[in-house]
């Protein structure tokens, strides 16, 4: 039976609730879930990044004042819904977009501009740890951005004192405590998962490296890993003051270890046991696959971290995602209003991608690339986002739109293939969320084709990322004794869940494959329009 309202109101008062917050790439997010673990009141901020110095950053004032914006719009709601003050509850969550570089002084003051996971000019950086290590290190870890500093010569290097992801900052400033969820820090160096802390044998190799540069040693600069279901420390007074300038929310409240955005889609769709995995589709695309093993060698294309318990996870990871999408269908509003028409966003995107549904399944002869950013996988060092199509081909709406959203899906097909056809790992399950699946049966039908594999979405994943930090919060505030956090997941959170299932269709995965033939054999046009504008 489902709570009432009053019960629900007495459950926010009583504090028997969970907060759950991500800072995703636009936007950020908080979700209160009651104690059945369903969402009872949402928050959000929208924010964007900035390209400044040809570097993707986001600056401090921009976080706290968006997640100041983000509880207050949090706290109104549950305002208007339930007549009650936001001033405690059961444990809090913090989350955000995982990797890149903020590099700290002894006195907690930021060296450099926050350098995001989506800068892809730490390739040197990349190519000569994943050597040493004979592991891959993306360019988008923290490594990689701090080696690529200690290359550059960089004036901070000799100032390092710690080095943190955004989530850890986030959680380091509301409890005081320099500590991450071991999901998030495998992002930032690798980690033995027989120990379930960083790697010691390559944290030694890194310190023989850079021997003689001024670093401390690397051990030294990163946060202390913690598994899912750990206390992590609590919401200080300044912590409270930080979030919630207006002095209603109450210091004291255990939080959970910070997690990345890639753990915490994978909690939001019960994808942390072995054979399952999931996509995550908005700014950028990844698929998480949780292995049974290790893989057979290093590959480029894919990177290793964990699930927020500990477990291998290979991952695929795409730096452009929706955003191109996100621009024409902004177009098409605009001309709709030029027209005299008006239709709000949603309406919009769900027109352009019904009609996708009706395009050629090869994509007819026309070509695009989402790129707007640089994508290692395709060894792209800048975007340029492309559309072009063959003299005879036929522009019509519903075979561009199909292209469309297969240019966002391409680039994971191509690493997709590294571990499905060069590893034969196998999956049981694969889910799908993020704001590229909120049209139903269009994107989440045109994935299953690109993977040949049926795609799940569930009706509980909703509220994405920020929702899955919140029962990760709970799982700190409601485990039992020796429970998993995949026993929490399956016999406490998604008992009964409803989910629907797309299987490939044969004319699709057909279609698609001969798209992606075409979508290969075109990127040096890609790579040519970065090197000639």
């Amino acid at each position: 039976m489902s709570m009432t309202d009053t019960d629900l109101r007495a459950a926010i008062e009583q504090g028997r609730t969970t907060l759950g917050i991500e800072l995703g790439s636009t936007r950020i997010k908080a979700v209160l879930t009651g104690p059945d673990h369903a969402a009872i009141a949402v928050g959000s901020h929208d924010w964007e990044n900035q390209f400044v110095d040809r570097v993707w950053t986001y600056s401090l004032e921009a976080v706290w004042a968006g997640l100041q914006g983000c509880f207050a719009s949090l706290a109104a709601d549950v305002h208007a819904r339930f007549g009650a003050e936001l001033r405690t509850t059961g444990a809090i969550g913090v989350s955000a977009m995982m990797h890149g570089y903020l590099a700290f002084d002894a006195d907690g003051g930021l060296l450099t501009p926050f350098r995001t996971w989506r800068n892809t000019n730490t390739g040197a950086a990349s190519e000569e740890l994943s050597a040493l290590f004979g592991y891959n290190i993306p360019h988008r870890w923290s490594i990689a951005h701090l080696h690529q500093a200690v290359l550059n010569d960089e004036d901070h290097i000799g100032r390092l004192a710690h080095l943190t992801t955004l989530a850890g900052y986030v959680h380091w400033q509301l409890t005081g405590r320099q500590v991450l969820g071991v999901g998030d820090a495998s992002g930032m160096f690798p980690i033995d998962i027989s120990t379930g802390g960083y790697d010691a044998r390559m944290l030694a190799q890194y310190d023989e490296l850079v021997a003689g540069r001024g670093l401390p040693k690397l051990a030294d600069l990163l946060p202390a890993v913690l598994p899912a279901g750990e206390a992590a420390g609590t919401l200080t007074e300044a912590g409270a003051r930080l979030l919630d300038p207006s002095g209603t929310l109450q210091p004291g409240i255990v939080l959970c270890p910070p997690e990345g955005d890639a753990g915490t889609g994978m909690v939001a769709t019960n994808s942390v046991a072995r054979r399952t995995g999931n996509i995550s589709a908005g700014t950028s695309i990844f698929a998480m696959i949780v292995l049974d093993g290790d893989l057979s060698r290093m590959h480029p294309e894919i990177d290793l971290v964990t699930t927020p318990a500990g477990d291998l996870v290979a991952m695929v990871h795409c730096n452009n995602g929706a955003s191109e999408l996100n621009a024409w269908a902004g177009l098409f509003a605009e001309f709709a209003t030029a027209l005299g028409a008006s239709a709000d966003s949603n309406t919009v995107f769900e027109t352009l991608f019904r009609a996708a549904l009706d395009g050629a399944p090869d994509g007819g002869g026309l070509m695009a690339f989402n790129n707007l950013s640089g994508e290692p996988i395709t060894k792209l060092h800048e975007g340029r986002p492309l559309f072009f199509r063959t003299p005879g081909s036929s522009l019509d709406l519903a075979t561009f739109m199909r292209t469309q959203l297969y240019a966002a899906l391409a680039t994971l097909r191509i690493g997709m293939d590294v571990l499905q056809k060069a590893e034969s790992v196998q999956l049981d399950r694969m889910f799908a969320h993020g704001g590229l699946f909120k049209t139903a049966g269009v994107a989440q039908r045109l994935l299953a084709a690109a993977i040949n594999t049926p795609v799940s979405v569930g009706d509980v994943a909703s509220e994405g990322g920020a929702w899955g930090i919140a029962v990760l919060a709970a799982f700190v505030a409601n485990k039992q004794a020796g429970q998993s956090l995949d026993a929490f997941l399956t016999e406490s959170v998604f008992a009964g869940a409803e989910l629907d299932t797309a299987e490939p269709d044969a004319a699709d995965v057909a279609g698609f494959d001969a798209f992606l033939q075409r979508y290969v054999a075109a990127l040096p046009v890609q790579q040519a329009a970065v090197d000639n504008s």
